[in-house]
C-alpha cells in the first residue's frame, strides 16, 4: 500500500498539536515526526526540503507564542474548574433552605429547581436538570423542596411547581414557570436549554461557541434570539 502524501501527514500532524500540553512535548512530537518522514519518504530534495520547514516550524516565534498562551489559558480554565467542582457545579443537588441565601448570593450563576417530591412534572424537571447541570459547568444547578422552604416560596411569589428561578449573584433575572414554553411532558432536554440560554443564565461551551459563531455570523446568536410565547397549562401543579 503506497504511503500517504506529506499533506496528509502534516495535517495530522497539526491536528495533533492542538492537544499538546507543554513545550517539551512539542518538540519531542516534532522530532518523533522528522525520524518518521524519514523512514518513509525518498531521500530526494523534496524530502530535503520538507525537512527544513519543520524546524522552521519549530523555532517559529508566533506558533511558541501561541502555544504558550494556550497552555496558560487550558491551565487558568482547570484551576477555575477545581474550584466551582468544589462548590457543586457539573452536578444537580438537593440543598436546604438554610443554605439556599449563601449558595444563591456567593455564586456568579445559579438555577433553582423549587419543587414538590411528589409532583411528577418536577420529576420531569429533575431529570432534564441533571443532564444540562454536566454540561454547563459555569452554572449552579440546585434544587429546593418548596413545601420545606416557606420562607423563600413565599418570598419569591411561587404559586406554581414544578418552578425554575435563574440567579445571578444572587439577583433573579427570570423564571420558567410549569412547563410554559417548554411543550408536553415528553419535550427534549434541547427545549429547555435553549429556554436557559434565553434567560442568559447558561453559557455555551467553548467549541460549541466557536461552532454557532461561524454558522450565525459575527455578534449573532440565533439560540438567543428566541422569543417564547407564554403558555398556560392545565397539567402544571398550584402549590399553596
Amino acid at each position: 500500500m503506497a504511503d500517504k502524501p506529506f499533506a496528509e501527514q502534516a495535517a495530522a500532524f497539526g491536528s495533533a498539536m492542538n492537544s499538546i500540553n507543554t513545550a517539551q512535548v512539542v518538540e519531542a512530537a516534532v522530532r518523533d515526526y522528522k525520524r518518521e518522514v524519514l523512514d518513509k519518504q525518498p531521500q530526494n530534495n523534496k524530502g530535503g526540503h520538507q525537512l527544513v520547514a519543520m524546524d522552521e516550524l519549530m523555532e517559529d516565534e508566533e506558533l511558541q507564542a501561541l502555544h504558550e498562551e494556550r497552555i496558560a489559558r487550558l491551565k487558568a480554565e482547570r484551576e477555575k474548574r477545581n474550584q466551582q467542582a468544589q462548590k457543586g457545579h457539573g452536578t444537580y443537588t438537593e440543598i436546604s433552605e438554610g443554605d439556599f441565601l449563601e449558595i444563591v448570593t456567593n455564586t456568579d450563576m445559579v438555577v433553582c429547581h423549587f419543587f414538590h417530591p411528589e409532583f411528577e412534572r418536577c420529576k420531569i424537571m429533575d431529570k432534564h436538570l441533571a443532564s444540562i447541570a454536566h454540561k454547563y459547568f459555569n452554572t449552579r444547578f440546585i434544587k429546593v423542596s418548596a413545601p420545606d422552604s416557606p420562607f423563600f416560596t413565599v418570598k419569591l411569589n411561587i404559586k406554581t411547581l414544578p418552578c425554575l428561578i435563574a440567579f445571578k449573584k444572587g439577583v433573579a433575572v427570570g423564571r420558567v414557570t410549569g412547563f410554559e414554553g417548554l411543550g408536553k411532558d415528553d419535550f427534549p432536554t434541547a427545549v429547555l436549554e435553549d429556554r436557559l440560554l434565553a434567560l442568559d443564565i447558561i453559557e455555551l461551551p467553548e467549541r460549541e461557541r466557536e461552532d454557532e459563531d461561524r454558522l450565525d455570523g459575527p455578534g449573532k446568536n440565533v439560540r438567543k434570539s428566541l422569543h417564547y410565547k407564554k403558555t398556560e397549562s392545565d397539567e402544571d401543579s398550584d402549590f399553596d
